[in-house]
């Protein structure tokens, strides 16, 4: 069932499509988000006039394992070699992997010994903290821009898509990794067989992985249809994760819940055959609701779209309303969840007169798709809107308290997951 993972491989092209797991054929739809453009290829001005590509944003589900997926449209190089993300402009986010990384060495007591690897490391945002303490870390990282940076600051990163492949060089050229983990990537692989089978050849014999990403059921509890985008080939569940590790040799024994992106889970595996950790309650108590809430029923699926379309629906109507009445309304952020709410809903700036970005490396670009300036975020203060939709949801609390000054001219944030909500 497995293929080599290169970034280039041969990509499907057609509606009829089977399961990136396990190859049954994918008949039900999840949501339709009709057709969308690559969330991170913002415009520059001088291409304002060229043609965009669209790929249709169709999400099924697989009614053997439950796995939610994307077909691929987009090889992951298209997508992930010159990448405008950069993880450092959050700094909850940052606070979050610091807060790992001292839980993780204590954890695992680890030394200058061993190795540990992060798959899809960004710009060193987490790795800072593990070569703050004088450990071994190793950053793989497909995006060479990005990259760069990570390596500007002292964080050891290789330029490389993560699979079998890369596994096999990287243990070969250095060590097997003690750790290994991955924030927000085991959902952005195309070829997650590939993927998986990489982590077990490079783990150690009594290594820890850990993945985080997005939870399936929290996506759709409320109603998060903007986390899915091209670059997101998969929607995850501990159910449906658990049957792919184990399939590969892995196997998951504890898991916890994060408020993070909306709400994420943080999955700690090892080898099957390790006997280090025993399995703890908490893996046992989240499959037993995720089954209770029928993660493993069509039914669960069925009803997801109609929300979607509602969601729609209301956010058009207050902006309507807004522009109706003379009000300015802006935006904050130009995140990839963003970009799949402003293309799907039809946002434009006969909507929004401008968003803000605190990444230099948007500013002065446009969203893709919609078109819309992207501004730093001291235009906020020079326009003076009467609302600022955060378009970052996720993180409403450090948006909000790093910009409180709107209410100095009785501006109001306008937070548009998973309904409209004012805040006053």
């Amino acid at each position: 069932m497995t293929s080599e993972y290169t970034g280039t491989k041969t990509i499907k092209t057609s509606s009829s499509s089977t399961c990136r797991f396990c190859a049954e054929p994918l008949n039900q739809s999840f949501v339709d988000l009709g057709m969308s453009p690559l969330c991170q290829t913002h415009i520059k001005t001088e291409n304002l006039n060229e043609m965009e590509p669209f790929y249709p944003l169709h999400a099924y589900v697989c009614n053997n394992c439950y796995l939610v997926q994307l077909d691929e449209f987009v090889t992951p190089d298209q997508i992930f070699s010159d990448y405008d993300y950069f993880s450092s402009y959050s700094d909850s986010w940052v606070a979050h992997a610091q807060r790992y990384a001292e839980k993780m060495s204590g954890k695992l007591k680890l030394s200058s010994d061993d190795l540990i690897v992060e798959i899809a490391s960004n710009d060193g945002y987490l790795l800072q903290h593990f070569v703050q303490k004088d450990l071994s870390v190793l950053g793989v990282e497909p995006a060479a821009n990005i990259a760069k940076v990570a390596n500007e600051k002292g964080i050891r990163t290789i330029v490389r898509f993560f699979g079998a492949k890369t596994a096999q060089e990287v243990r070969g050229t250095y060590q097997p990794a003690k750790l290994i983990l991955g924030n927000n990537v085991l959902a952005h692989v195309p070829d997650i067989n590939d993927f998986v089978s990489g982590i077990k050849i490079l783990l150690a014999t009594s290594g820890t992985i850990t993945m985080e990403f997005p939870h399936l059921l929290q996506l759709i509890e409320h109603n998060q249809y903007d986390t899915i985008y091209h670059e997101h080939f998969s929607y995850l569940s501990l159910y449906t994760v658990s049957r792919i590790f184990k399939y590969h040799g892995l196997e998951i024994f504890d898991v916890e819940e994060l408020n993070t992106h909306g709400g994420s889970l943080r999955i700690y595996a090892k080898h099957t055959d390790d006997e280090t950790q025993d399995v703890q309650s908490s893996v046992h108590r989240l499959l037993a609701k995720e089954i209770e809430e029928g993660i493993n029923s069509p039914e669960l699926y069925h009803r997801f779209e109609e929300r979607v379309k509602t969601s729609k629906r209301d956010l058009l109507s207050f902006l309507i309303g807004a522009k109706n009445a003379g009000k300015q309304v802006v935006g904050y952020g130009a995140p990839g969840k963003g970009n799949t709410l402003l293309n799907y809903c039809g946002i434009r700036t006969d909507f929004l007169d401008y968003t803000v970005d605190r990444s230099p490396q948007k500013q002065g670009k446009y969203t893709p798709g919609t078109r819309i300036p992207i501004m730093e975020p001291s235009m906020i203060k020079e326009t003076k809107p009467d609302y600022v939709l955060v378009l970052p949801w996720n993180l409403e609390k450090e948006i909000v308290e790093q910009h409180d000054y709107i209410k100095e001219w009785d501006g109001k944030f306008v937070i548009p997951i998973p309904n409209v909500r004012i805040l006053e």
